[in-house]
């Protein structure tokens, strides 16, 4: 064999290799993004459910009490806020996100007032309907917990893909940038004081 033909061969098995790696390398940060992304639909989906849940809770505890107009309008007023503000996986930054959890902070503020509404009608506590809502609305609570916690995992996974080394190198070179991660909210290693005396 000619030295010229062996370094030929050398040169393709070089180029083929690179080849297999990049393709292998891009695939799993593609598999990876999508994961990631997918939990992101998970937690705007969980995020959604709780919000079709207001309206209902919030008719039942109106029909209890009539003269809660504020919070009633505090309620609707977060619930739009929210559904105007949609999460791009493709464009995710941390003001993104900041926004997003400030109106799902919002929300939940609203709601934790609702609630305390709820706690001064006792015939409210006792009726099915409000009660069924409640039970419904700690489960989607923890769903949102769970899903932040997958997405936040899988996220994890992916930018520790595209950061490191050699990968680093195909992730510049076929635009996969790192993703954000959900956070805390500021204050949220405070428990909320509830005061049912107001």
């Amino acid at each position: 064999m000619k030295k010229s033909t062996l370094i030929m061969l050398i040169i393709v098995a070089v180029i083929v290799l690179f080849g297999i790696g990049a393709c292998s390398t891009y695939n799993g940060m593609v598999e990876k993004q999508e994961t990631a992304t997918t939990a992101l639909a998970d937690v705007q989906a969980t995020y959604q459910r709780r919000a079709d849940l207001i309206p209902n809770l919030a008719k039942t505890v109106q029909a209890y009490a009539k003269h809660e107009r504020q919070t009633f309008e505090e309620v609707t007023k977060a619930r739009a806020s929210v559904g105007q503000i949609k999460l791009d996986a493709s464009n995710l930054t941390p003001e993104k996100i900041k926004q997003f959890e400030a109106a799902q902070g919002q929300l939940s503020q609203a709601l934790g007032k609702l609630m305390v509404v709820a706690e001064r009608y006792p015939e409210l506590k006792a009726n099915q309907n409000f009660h069924s809502l409640q039970i419904q609305l700690e489960g989607t609570e923890n769903r949102i917990n769970y899903a932040r916690q997958n997405y936040n995992e899988a996220v994890q996974k992916y930018n520790q893909d595209v950061r490191t080394f050699p990968n680093v190198i195909f992730a510049g070179m076929f635009g996969f940038n790192r993703m954000e991660k959900f956070e805390a909210a500021a204050g949220a290693e405070k428990a909320p004081e509830l005061n049912f005396n107001e």
